[in-house]
């Protein structure tokens, strides 16, 4: 029996777009020509079926494959996976919304096949390379600012660094595999920075198309990830990103914290009751917080939610009755309420981190 051995896979993270799927495999076979190639749409249990339309292609077109993932999300860890299950040669990256241009794949492949490079990027700022037709004003500002920040983690000038179509050999890819950071939006960018100069760089320029379907990933969250990838670069990969945003929400908490504790003083309520109050608030707020932007990947809905925050709570009443008995003493030495709120908030913190991962959203992880 003969196999189908691909020369490249293309690799598509998916979410709520089964309405672009069928036009874009037949985008695909019409610019590949000769080139032996096949796509892996990598679905996020798409809520309209994505993955359902690509599962029905697969069984009509065995250069179709679809990895449907559950219980967890990201872009770049969707593009993780679709390239690490490839045993193609090449491996590539575009997005499904249609504005990457598939008849420029030919040619970052040949650049590959000929080592030229070892990484192909398809630029918008090269040549007659364009995004105009794609970018709204904000996003393309967005972009800009991006571009300029990314120069200092991957440690060179790069026309696209916040590019997602590209090409690269699929032995690079997991060379750089184990040290990326799966919950990011901008993956080049992570790839980039990890290699530090060490990858050969080509560039090919292509026109950003508009948005034919579907909604676009550049939010806010896609703003935090690409914040929070910079300053992992930036202090070595030593804090992760999820670190990062679990202590930014618990800045917030503590702001929440002192607010409600003084209120609560203000109003006659003594201090432990008061520092109680104000701990079970922080508390919340940091769940429900926590939950919509560190763990979004891996988010508690529903019931499962109620019962995560409840877990949140049992988990980290050791950290809460140490907050409060310490803030406790110290209020009672210094009569200082805003130092013993910080010192409080300070010992239950340390608790807060590990036991969230362990315990509360443990049962999303893979």
């Amino acid at each position: 029996m003969q196999s189908f051995s691909p020369t490249v896979s293309v690799v598509v993270p998916t979410f709520n777009e089964s309405q672009n799927l069928p036009r874009l495999v037949g985008l695909l076979d019409k610019a590949m020509g000769d080139i032996p190639w096949e796509v892996v749409f990598v679905d996020d249990n798409s809520p309209d079926g994505t993955w359902k339309v690509a599962k029905q292609l697969a069984q009509d077109d065995a250069r179709v494959r679809c990895i449907r993932r559950v219980g967890r999300r990201g872009l770049a860890g969707a593009c993780i996976e679709g390239a690490l299950s490839s045993a193609a040669p090449y491996v590539a990256v575009m997005d499904a919304d249609l504005q990457h241009d598939e008849t420029i794949l030919p040619a970052m492949v040949a650049k590959l096949q000929n080592d030229e490079a070892d990484i192909v990027i398809g630029s918008r700022f090269v040549g007659d390379g364009s995004s105009e037709g794609g970018f709204s004003v904000r996003r393309a500002f967005a972009s800009r600012i991006a571009t300029r920040l990314a120069a200092f983690i991957i440690g060179r000038q790069i026309s696209d660094p916040m590019s997602g179509f590209f090409a690269l050999k699929r032995e690079v890819f997991e060379a750089a595999a184990p040290s990326l950071v799966p919950s990011g939006f901008k993956i080049l960018v992570d790839i980039l920075a990890s290699t530090r100069g060490q990858m050969r760089v080509a560039e090919v320029a292509y026109r950003f198309r508009s948005r034919q379907e579907g909604l676009s990933k550049f939010d806010t969250r896609a703003i935090l990830d690409f914040l929070g990838l910079l300053l992992h670069r930036l202090t070595g990969g030593t804090v992760s990103v999820r670190f990062l945003f679990f202590m930014i929400v618990g800045a917030i908490g503590l702001a929440l914290h002192l607010i409600v504790l003084r209120i609560c003083m203000l109003s006659g309520i003594s201090f432990e009751a008061a520092q109680s109050v104000a701990t079970l608030i922080a508390m919340t707020s940091n769940f429900l917080v926590n939950n919509l932007l560190t763990y979004s990947d891996m988010k508690l809905r529903g019931m499962a939610a109620l019962g995560g925050l409840l877990k949140f709570y049992v988990v980290c009443g050791v950290g809460a009755l140490a907050n409060i008995g310490v803030a406790s003493w110290l209020f009672v030495s210094n009569e200082s309420w805003w130092i013993a709120g910080i010192a409080g908030v300070i010992v239950g913190a340390t608790f807060n981190y590990t036991m969230s991962s362990i315990f509360v959203w443990r049962q999303q992880q893979n």
